[in-house]
This record gives structure tokens, sequence and C-alpha cells, in this order.
């Protein structure tokens, strides 16, 4: 009896291995022929959203990354994220839908290189205010000779194992974001939107309001022409435009005015409006700095 169970259980384990061994091959296919998603939807027209990261938790990041946005938007500019923890937060989105891209805090060669070491798919930089930035931006996420990225992705293979080379797989789907954020952008926003190698173009509303000097008015005539101009530059070159929405009313609106990156709340904020219809119902709330100063 032990011995016809050993022979069951071995041609059992046979058969497991030899339907691994025969998928090996499809598995390598898929891989070698994968497109980053984000990439493959702005290219046919089609708009996506992000989740911005702002806490420094992989569980949150990773509940953000299955919960149906695109990708991650790690927020390393504004907030307290670590390196070290956003490489814990990119690992957590293994096998979950959204790509994990990081904001860096300044449009730099190395902080680009580090972000995309740790495994980002996508480097989104601040202040690109000029065409000789946006070369910048567009040099660091590409290995020569497209670019000028360092070799050293021990980090990022182990997130990304790909058939072809990590090189090549990273040359074709790491996505450079840039955002324009300032108004000396506006005078050469065409030639910024020329610029070889950059994926998205993504307005930083509130800075540019601040910079034209109409603070936190984004339907201030000054805006209005401005988010044109940079809408009209985007569609000029094929380079999808960009902008935050915090609302499903905004969403709407924007994507019908012809944006197709929409930076979604963040993490924090999402909390709040979850939690706001539950406590209101019983009639529940925090203390209104308004009424009671919190220093």
């Amino acid at each position: 009896m032990v011995f016809v169970f050993t022979i069951l259980y071995d041609r059992k384990i046979m058969l497991r291995n030899f339907f691994v061994l025969a998928m090996l091959p499809l598995a390598a296919l898929c891989q070698e022929n994968w497109e980053n998603p984000v990439r493959k939807l702005l290219k046919e027209g089609k708009p996506v959203i992000a989740g911005t990261v702002t806490i420094a938790s992989p569980d949150v990041a990773a509940q953000m990354a299955n919960m149906g946005f695109d990708l991650i938007w790690i927020e390393m500019e504004h907030s307290g994220i670590t390196l070290e923890t956003a490489r814990n937060m990119i690992l957590a989105t293994r096998g979950l839908k959204a790509m994990p891209f990081i904001r860096v805090p300044v449009n730099e060669l190395w902080t680009a290189k580090r972000a995309l070491d740790v495994g980002a798919i996508g480097v989104i930089f601040p202040f690109t205010s000029t065409p000789e930035l946006a070369r910048q931006a567009a040099a660091a996420t590409k290995y020569p000779p497209q670019g000028r990225r360092g070799f050293g992705p021990g980090l990022a293979t182990f997130r990304w194992p790909s058939p072809e080379g990590y090189a090549a797989f990273a040359n074709k789907n790491t996505m450079t974001v840039i955002i324009i954020e300032e108004e000396r952008a506006l005078e050469k926003v065409d030639e910024i939107a020329a610029t070889p190698g950059i994926d998205v173009l993504f307005i930083g509303t509130s800075d540019l309001s601040q910079s034209l000097g109409v603070g936190g008015q984004l339907d201030h005539p000054k805006m209005k022409a401005a988010l044109d101009k940079i809408l009209a530059a985007g569609k000029k070159h094929g380079v999808p435009v960009g902008r935050p929405a915090g609302t499903p009313e905004l969403i709407k609106r924007y994507l019908a005015e012809g944006y197709l990156f929409i930076q979604g709340p963040a993490d924090l904020n999402l909390l709040g409006g979850g939690a706001k219809p539950l406590l209101d119902t019983m009639g529940k709330s925090g203390i209104d700095p308004k009424n009671r100063p919190l220093y």
C-alpha cells in the first residue's frame, strides 16, 4: 500500500514539474514582451491615475497598489519617506497592479539614479523649467547611448527580472515625467515638450499658480492661459499632459479637457475622506484647530 502511494506521489510530482518546466519558455516570453502598462495606456490615448503615497509604510503602498490605481506616486519631495522605505514599498508592489513611480526631491542625475536602482519604473522630476533640465531628466532615466544613467542595478533586477537584460528592459520601460510649475517654464514649454525621452508633461498647479502671482486660484485667467499653453504644447509634440485632481467631478472635467495623467489624492486624504461619512453619522469629529489652538 505504501509502495503504491509512493509511486503515485512521485508521478504527481513529476507531472507537476513537467508542467512547470513546460510553462517556463512561455513565462520568459511574456516577461520579454512585457510593456510598462502606464506607458501602454498613454500610448493608446487612454487615461491613467496615480495614487499618491506620503505615509512611510510598505503596507499602505501595497494596499494602494491594488486598489485600481495605474501607478503609485511615491512622494519623496514633500514627505518624510526615505530611500530605504521607498525600496520596501516597491518590493511590496510585486504582483500588484500599480507601477511604482517616485517623485524625487530635485531634478538631478543622482536622485533619479538612486530612485531607479531601488526599483522605480518611473521618475517624476519637479521644477523642470528649462529645456536643459528637460534633457537632463530624460538622460537620467536611460542607460547609454540613450542617456547617462550609471550601471548598478543589483536591487532593481530583483524587482524587475528581465530575460533580455535589465538595461534593455529599463530603457524600454522606464518613464520620465517632468513637472511644469514655474512661470519661466512657459516661455520655453514648446521646446521642453519637444525633448526626446519625455513621456509626460505634468502641471504642478499649486506651484504654478504661486509663480504666476495668483496662488490657489486655479480658474484665474492667468492660470487658464498657462494651462492651455501647456496642453497645446503636449498635443503638438504627442506628449500626454497631467495634473492633480482630488474629486470625481474634477477628474471627469480634466479628462474632458484632454488631460491623461491624473495624480489622485494622497493616502491621508483618502483616509480622511473614507472616515468622515462614518463619523458624521454618529456626530463624531476631531479637534477643530480653529476653535482650539494646537500650539
